[in-house]
């Protein structure tokens, strides 16, 4: 009979696996209502269903925004209007997947030749009947464009696990998809693979939560569900030597990732985020005081909607809660109304997704003040101040568990200069084996201006690595940082040879060689970033610098256009546009490009030297000595700014000024032209003692032409 029984089970999964469904041979009823839930749907191709049609404007990055439908295809696109109202920096990419059940919200993908996935600006929420935003965290002038990756991260909540290529599930590597994508959360993910028990259909070979212990239980629902923070922190840190993809239920969530939090009395006590229903029940004294887990509520094969879904929520507080509601009742202490969910668990706008309402889990006595539905502004959470576990909420004194705790401190900047006094007192004691800890103290180094130190760490990464390209590339970034330039060549050669598909690597080779004067090499290498990624703005604009100076205006315009048409808020491809745009006769689209760099950057001393230029062109001189005067207030050491400016006040007959400005130049950058300058302008304002040092000293020497000039202005101050 038990060999009956198995064959049976086998031949049920073999006509479900025909269908692409192979738990539904045997489970068609659960696998059916399942689609139906928010995780069954979480991943999807685009549709009219899925997709739809509209536009936004976005105001503070000026930015129009349209998905549409063509040929059967879906497409989000981006485009900007000039002054004369024609389009520009238009930017289009087909949306491949749409991430999101649709009962709060959507996101579009897009899939990029290299296989990585891109998050697109424009989002759809199903509040007011379904609308369109921008996605979190756009909603500002600075937006991460087209350029927001997809992370393993992301994917691991978001979908079934998707295969893996050799190489990227270790720490820091790029999350690459090849092949085909699942289409939502699986059976696999509550229940673990089932290879083993498709074969033989036994209870044994499957996972089922139920039959787990509560904390193991808890663990599979936590492991998407628990969510400290979405804003920097670090909420959580993935073991280093697990693969993003490598957790199954059953097992202790804690042996794959350890979460963290804000530390208590830093007014982060309340925050309600989106993914914080298991992280705001765990507050809860219902959940405190009873066995309750996630599914003493919820059934994760049924989704249930409107009064279906009322009479149930409410139902299971009844289990508990009904003899003391109804004498609370009879009592006068409590309304008579039945919706406990209503007031004891309400809906809240979430602080991380604006455009979003959801359940409270934190199921408190007395319903929260105020209009827990009232629009919010996105903001930007710069938390500083100490990190600590969360869950577990002790780590343990072991090395791993100070090295990670450390690591949380510095990973994204919270605790940082204690992080990092922490973290290097760690690796002194412990002296751990992998790479991944000197990166991060590397980085951590980095970021607080450390770059000797860092290079240090990143140095002893390789040691310890020396195949990891990502330990390489940081490696090689800081030395060129450094000003160490010929080294940076070779050890970012190293990199891109280990891992030739990241386009950064060989952007950041090709800045090396740039340094160097190897231009043609810098130029072949920025090629490559672009053949790699084709969106890198940053590469664009790099290239466009060599272009120009290798006197090849024409192209150096199309580089710099791309990247602004890629990245219109990008400022040093305006103002290097403008700087091609002047010699061309192009004089008021450069001064338009400046403008409007400078309205994003108002700070930035070279856009203010360029507009000062133009200013100079076109008579303007007035202008251009306040743009030059801006200029040197934000960079006092801007040569090229003393030397037009000492120009200018000699045009202006204010002599004793522009002595001022070409002493700064003599100081600055010393050069013949610069002295002979400084005595020209100290002989016109009349110290002929000074003028008589500088212009003898050009006159014994230099090059021919300023020692001709020089001691012609000698003969005129003799003949005086």
């Amino acid at each position: 009979m038990k060999i009956w029984w198995r064959m049976m089970v086998v031949a049920a999964w073999l006509a479900g696996a025909a269908r692409g469904e192979p738990c539904a041979g045997c489970h068609r009823e659960i696998v059916e209502s399942y689609q139906s839930t928010g995780m069954g749907r979480s991943f999807t191709l685009p549709s009219a269903a899925t997709v739809g049609s509209g536009a936004y404007y976005h105001a503070p990055s000026d930015s129009h925004f349209r998905v549409f439908e063509r040929g059967g295809r879906y497409f989000q696109r981006r485009h900007q209007v000039d002054a004369a109202g024609r389009e520009v920096n238009v930017l289009e990419k087909v949306i491949d997947y749409v991430m999101g059940s649709g009962n709060s919200a959507r996101t579009f993908l897009h899939r990029t030749p290299q296989n990585k996935l891109m998050e697109l600006p424009l989002g759809w929420y199903a509040e007011k009947g379904g609308f369109f935003a921008m996605n979190p965290g756009y909603d500002r002038e600075d937006h991460d464009g087209f350029r927001r990756p997809i992370t393993y991260d992301c994917m691991f909540c978001h979908n079934a696990y998707p295969k893996v290529g050799a190489g990227h599930e270790k720490a820091f590597a790029e999350s690459v998809y090849p092949g085909e994508l699942p289409m939502g959360i699986d059976c696999a993910r509550c229940h673990g693979p089932g290879e083993r028990h498709s074969k033989n259909g036994t209870r044994e070979t499957i996972v089922n939560p139920a039959r787990l212990n509560r904390e193991r239980q808890m663990d599979v629902c936590m492991a998407c569900h628990l969510e400290s923070t979405s804003f920097p922190l670090p909420n959580a840190l993935l073991h280093y030597e697990r693969g993003p993809f490598s957790f199954e239920p059953g097992q202790a969530l804690a042996g794959y990732i350890l979460n963290f939090d804000h530390a208590a009395g830093t007014g982060h006590e309340d925050k309600f985020e989106i993914v914080s229903s298991a992280y705001r029940l765990r507050k809860s004294a219902c959940f405190t005081k009873s066995a309750m887990t996630c599914t003493t509520c919820h059934n994760p094969h049924k989704a249930l909607r409107g009064a279906e879904a009322e009479r149930h929520y409410n139902g299971m507080c009844r289990q508990c809660h009904t003899t003391k509601f109804e004498r609370q009742v009879a009592a006068g202490k409590h309304t008579g109304l039945s919706n406990c969910i209503e007031c004891h668990m309400p809906k809240r706008r979430t602080e991380d997704v604006i455009h979003v309402a959801v359940t409270d889990h934190f199921i408190q006595r007395l319903r929260p003040v105020g209009d827990l539905l009232a629009v919010r502004e996105e903001k930007r959470e710069n938390y500083r101040g100490p990190v600590v576990p969360y869950y577990p909420a002790v780590l343990p004194r072991t090395a791993e568990g100070e090295l990670y705790l450390a690591v949380a401190q510095v990973k994204q900047g919270s605790n940082l200069k204690a992080g990092i006094a922490q973290l290097r007192r760690a690796i002194e004691m412990y002296k751990p084996a992998r790479a991944e800890w000197y990166i991060e103290l590397g980085d951590a180094l980095e970021a607080d201006g450390q770059r000797v130190a860092a290079v240090a760490q990143y140095r002893e990464a390789v040691r310890r690595d020396a195949g990891s390209g990502f330990a390489l590339l940081r490696l090689g970034t800081s030395l060129r940082k450094s000003g160490r330039t010929a080294e940076a060549v070779s050890v970012l050669g190293r990199a891109t040879t280990i891992e030739p598909g990241r386009a950064v690597g060989w952007h950041e080779l090709g800045l090396a060689y740039q340094a160097l004067g190897r231009t043609v090499e810098a130029a072949t290498a920025i090629r490559r970033a672009i053949e790699k990624d084709g969106d890198l703005a940053e590469a664009h604009t790099n290239l466009g610098i060599l272009l120009a100076g290798a006197g090849d205006a024409k192209r150096a315009e199309m580089s710099f256009r791309e990247a602004i048409r890629l990245e219109p808020r990008v400022v040093d491809a305006r103002v290097n546009l403008a700087n091609v745009l002047m010699p061309a006769g192009k004089i008021a689209e450069a001064e338009s490009e400046l403008e409007t760099a400078l309205r994003r950057k108002p700070n930035d001393a070279g856009a203010r030297y360029s507009l000062a230029m133009v200013f100079g062109r076109t008579g303007r001189y007035e202008d251009a000595e306040r743009e030059l005067e801006t200029c040197l207030k934000i960079d006092a050491r801007f040569a090229d700014a003393h030397a037009l400016l000492g120009d200018l006040m000699m045009a202006k007959e204010r002599a004793g000024e522009a002595a001022v400005h070409y002493a700064a130049v003599l100081k600055l950058r010393p050069s013949g032209e610069a002295e002979l300058n400084l005595g020209l302008a100290l002989s016109a304002s009349g110290d002929r003692a000074e003028a008589l040092v500088h212009l003898r000293r050009v006159a014994a020497g230099g090059e021919t032409e300023l020692r001709r000039r020089a001691v012609e202005a000698l003969a005129r101050m003799n003949a005086r």
